[in-house]
């Protein structure tokens, strides 16, 4: 699915069982200043609030038994509609509806790009078992996952989806080139990093780096970058941006291009 490019306040609707796990992120750090100053809303709704009953049950056995309970479908897809009906205009259209899940497609760069170009999103926080199949079926555009592993409910997932994202979104982070030259996001794992003192406890900070002479600056940069990925994610050299002299730097290490990958 494709999406214009974002255009004022990134939203965040988060349907969860646990709203409050959600004031960790919207109130410290650099997500919680952006919340302050405008920048990215988010709106975490119990979903239990859209339950039929009086004991609010948000969960129920499974049909055909087995261990674990299965969230309901009915409350989801009233949160769903009411998160939706809060989206202006022809945003909502654009508005991936996405489920926290360890069957999921697993969250990557690409993936962030491509949820960092929506207006929104609205998050359903997985639990339990699992969701009633007709959630996925019926409501939801993406299925994620953080990892091959399982978590105890869906709301950590979501904040990872939150914080990868909301870094795109001009003005939460104070240089678009801090975003654009991290590790991952440019292709590579980044470069070392030094700051005062220049020397410490016997480690000394490279002399290139306090040269000046930022060409050469830019090179030491760019050749432990390669090596760093060479070394700790070599698959990542597969789709790299290289150059012809990154290419016969790598050579220079031993890379083989990747044709023993």
């Amino acid at each position: 699915m494709n999406f214009p490019l974002p255009f004022g306040k990134m939203r965040f609707h988060v349907l969860t069982l646990f709203p409050d796990a959600f004031r960790i992120i919207t109130q410290y750090s650099i997500i919680g200043r952006a919340v302050e100053n405008g920048l990215v809303s988010v709106q975490a709704a119990d979903i239990r609030q859209y339950t039929t009953d009086r004991h609010g049950t948000a969960d129920d056995y499974q049909f055909g038994g087995g261990p674990g309970m299965v969230m309901k479908p009915e409350p989801v897809f009233a949160a769903v509609g009411a998160a939706l009906d809060d989206v202006p205009g022809d945003d909502r259209e654009r508005t991936p509806v996405v489920l926290t899940s360890p069957q999921g497609r697993l969250l990557d760069q690409k993936l962030v790009d491509e949820l960092a170009a929506a207006p929104g999103m609205v998050i359903i926080c997985g639990h339990y078992a699992g969701v009633d199949e007709r959630i996925r079926t019926g409501l939801i555009t993406h299925e994620i996952s953080i990892g091959d592993y399982v978590l105890t409910g869906g709301e950590l997932a979501a904040m990872v989806i939150i914080d990868a994202v909301s870094r795109f979104v001009p003005g939460v982070v104070g240089s678009e080139e801090n975003v654009q030259e991290d590790s991952i996001t440019s292709g590579l794992l980044q470069h070392p990093l030094y700051t005062r003192p220049a020397e410490f406890l016997g480690m000394e900070t490279p002399d290139v780096l306090r040269s000046g002479n930022h060409a050469e600056i830019d090179r030491w940069r760019r050749h432990k970058s390669l090596e760093r990925t060479l070394q700790f994610r070599p698959d990542l050299l597969e789709t790299a941006p290289l150059t012809n002299s990154d290419r016969a730097y790598l050579a220079s290490l031993g890379w083989d291009g990747g044709q023993n990958a």
